[in-house]
């Protein structure tokens, strides 16, 4: 049984399209990311599995519970942990993690238990008595991710959880998910656009304009690249892209002002690349594949760039 099953979902806010015919699969266990910039469709694909929004036409399935007619039954299996912060800061983390349990009918010892093993898991027992105004940021994102496996749900959805966030708080934030999953066997499905948390999951499906734009293993993303990434700034690039068509048949791609290829030992292209196009580079590098390379292979667009406009047909997952 799949952890999460989408089947040809669709979903329009008046006449944009959100989510375009798309279907991907989540295996038990996972820590799965939804990779893709602002307006790719993974907030909504998040709301719906959240059950927030019911499923337009398509289906949604929750370790086989169809979220559309039995949305009690699907709500049961789900932690969720939203983007937006929602611990009350006047209150203590016990104090929060304890009315989070009384929601879910929790009392006595074994909501104690649950509060003490949850508060010792993300590294918060030496600061349960103390208000979450008093946290740090990244502090208060565990306090939030504690709340939402107290009720030891199978699947836990994260949007973009380490919003704000310095890196070392979002180092710290990720391994504590990590043990979790390992540990307890939850599955984890989490939005993203930061690549290095893309890095950290077991699987991606990446994401633009409401459609599957693949769906692999970060490392699986990667080798669909072939070789080396070379990338080259110049004031001119369109007429770099020209000369290295004609003068190397070099086929490149166009990021704003930098000029890329994919190519195997890319660093002995170096020097025919500045001796063919003399004064038309300004730096070049070379590097392996990145899940931005990935991504900007499949779209012509950098994760941190403008959402592209029109994404390739959806793949399978």
């Amino acid at each position: 049984m799949h952890a999460v099953e989408v089947d040809h979902l669709t979903h329009a806010y008046g006449s944009r399209v959100a989510l375009d015919d798309l279907s991907l699969r989540v295996e038990p266990g996972e820590v799965f990311g939804l990779l893709g910039p602002n307006g790719s469709g993974k907030t909504t694909l998040f709301r719906v599995l959240s059950t927030l929004i019911p499923p337009p036409p398509g289906t949604v399935r929750l370790f086989g519970v169809d979220a559309a007619a039995d949305q009690a039954a699907a709500r049961r299996l789900l932690g969720v942990v939203f983007q937006s912060p929602s611990l009350d800061k006047q209150l203590s983390a016990r104090e929060n993690l304890t009315h989070h349990g009384h929601l879910y009918g929790l009392r006595g010892a074994d909501l104690r238990g649950r509060v003490d093993d949850a508060l010792a898991t993300f590294g918060l027992a030496d600061r349960a008595g103390e208000r979450v105004a008093t946290f740090s940021g990244g502090m208060r994102r565990r306090v939030e991710v504690a709340k939402g496996l107290l009720h030891r749900p199978r699947l836990l959805l994260m949007d973009e959880p380490s919003t704000g966030l310095d890196p070392a708080a979002r180092a710290d934030l990720w391994r504590a998910i990590e043990d979790v999953s390992r540990r307890l066997g939850v599955t984890v499905v989490v939005t993203t656009h930061l690549m290095e948390e893309a890095d950290r999951c077991d699987r991606l499906a990446i994401l633009a304009g409401g459609k599957l734009l693949a769906c692999d293993s970060p490392a699986g993303l990667k080798g669909r690249i072939g070789g080396d990434v070379l990338t080259m700034t110049s004031r001119r690039p369109d007429e770099l892209v020209a000369v290295l068509a004609s003068e190397l048949g070099l086929v490149t791609t166009r990021a704003g002002e930098d000029v890329r290829a994919e190519l195997p030992n890319a660093h002995t292209s170096v020097p025919k690349i500045i001796e063919a196009a003399p004064g038309l580079v300004e730096s070049i590098s070379v590097g392996r594949p990145t899940l931005d390379d990935v991504f900007l292979g499949m779209t012509g667009s950098r994760l941190a760039g403008p959402a592209p406009t029109v994404a390739p047909a959806p793949v399978s997952p």
